[in-house]
């Protein structure tokens, strides 16, 4: 069981070493993961399903918490995201491409857990790094 001052720190370390037993354990049974798109999934089979996907198109990639702020049973984190497209990611191929992308990510916790989460990143920037969309500023921006 985890308390809301530890729970990203535990998540975010379960992730980098890529230790599902240890991630999906954080989750509530009644756990929702809603992201950046905004849409909602239920269940801890979605949370580690997101997990595993960015861990699949980044299998060098790291979390690192920048930011962490603690209201009760919520905690929000910033966290900067690190790593190689080494994996296929929203239908786009490896492109071995370097990531760097800011997120931020709140959860709620019940009864120890993670009940609710919510994610924030900057998708646009994240596709652009990996080529699935024109840079910002380049020609082809504008066309």
């Amino acid at each position: 069981m985890a308390e809301a001052s530890d729970a990203h720190r535990i998540m975010m370390d379960a992730w980098n070493r890529r230790d599902w037993n240890a991630f999906v354990a954080l989750l509530h049974p009644d756990y929702t993961y809603t992201g950046p798109d905004g849409s909602e999934q239920d269940g801890p089979e979605a949370g580690l399903r997101v997990a595993k996907k960015y861990a699949a198109a980044m299998p060098d990639g790291k979390v690192e918490i920048t930011n962490l702020v603690v209201s009760g049973s919520m905690a929000v984190c910033e966290f900067t995201a690190r790593g190689t497209h080494g994996g296929e990611l929203e239908g786009i191929a490896a492109t071995g491409r370097p990531i760097e992308v800011r997120v931020a990510n709140f959860v709620e916790l019940r009864d120890g857990k993670i009940y609710r989460e919510r994610e924030y990143m900057d998708a646009m920037t994240l596709m652009s790094q990996i080529g699935g969309v024109p840079a910002r500023g380049s020609s082809a921006a504008g066309a």
